[in-house]
């Protein structure tokens, strides 16, 4: 079976959808867990609207997305997981697709698909992200390429007794270092040519927040810094490329301070 986990907060303008993408799945062993993280608008009503036993429903008081998918990931009963933000959808063979690469492929741990970028309706494609590498990813993942990582698109296989948690209180990143954190452990990355998300463009995502994100990588780059697995040139590599990354990014957005105090 696979879990999705599905953490939502003021959603009701797309939660249906998204909850909606699931149910229409081309296969039926899923389950479907919503977290509620402490909404204050009609998202509850929608999430408790749907009479399938493979939904189950979860909240807790506003907490920050990774503690709402804590919550799912501490709840999940499935033998393979994967997540969906409340403003995304799965097309109809997003789960099938990338099981089908882990029943073809025994020693495969991780497996990601295509990634559609949307306008805000899902009518117009703005752009395309396809995978493109396979084996452990940690390497690949440190040195920021975008053949591995995307966003918290992977679907996972559950080992058996190990305790799954992102890292609470980052707004940014925190997908980022959880699969780092996986990979360091080892397990290969493989990947489906088949579209598995369509991601929506909203303008009040989390990722329009430059300072999250500058805030997160440089968590990131702390923690790299004390793992021995890595080479010298590994990290210095991610620190190349996200401080050019921020910066670009700041000087896009005309702030010239911030462009200047990304890149040391």
């Amino acid at each position: 079976m696979i879990s999705v986990i599905l953490p939502f907060f003021n959603s009701d303008q797309y939660l249906e959808a998204s909850i909606d993408s699931v149910i229409n799945q081309s296969i039926d062993n899923w389950e479907l867990l919503l977290i509620n993280d402490g909404s204050t608008d009609h998202s509850k009503t929608i999430a408790l609207s749907f009479a399938d036993s493979r939904i189950r429903y979860f909240e807790q008081k506003n907490r920050g997305v990774s503690a709402a998918r804590n919550l799912g990931l501490a709840n999940m009963k499935g033998d393979y997981f994967c997540f969906l933000d409340s403003d995304d959808v799965f097309p109809s063979k997003s789960l099938e697709s990338r099981i089908l690469v882990f029943e073809n492929s025994t020693n495969i741990d991780f497996v990601d698909g295509v990634v559609r970028k949307m306008d805000q309706k899902l009518n117009l494609e703005i752009e395309k992200w396809s995978p493109n590498f396979f084996g452990n990813p940690l390497h690949d993942l440190v040195k920021l390429t975008g053949k591995s990582f995307l966003g918290l698109t992977w679907m996972i296989k559950k080992k058996r007794g190990k305790k799954y948690q992102l890292q609470e209180g980052l707004t940014h990143c925190e997908d980022l270092y959880f699969y780092l954190q996986l990979s360091l452990e080892g397990g290969k990355y493989s990947f489906t040519n088949e579209v598995t998300l369509f991601y929506r463009d909203n303008p009040a995502s989390a990722m329009k927040n430059l300072l999250g994100l500058k805030n997160g990588y440089r968590f990131i780059e702390s923690k790299l810094n004390m793992i021995s697995d890595l080479s010298f040139t590994d990290k210095l590599v991610f620190k190349y490329k996200f401080r050019k990354a921020m910066m670009l990014a700041f000087l896009k957005k005309r702030e010239f301070f911030n462009a200047l105090e990304s890149i040391f």
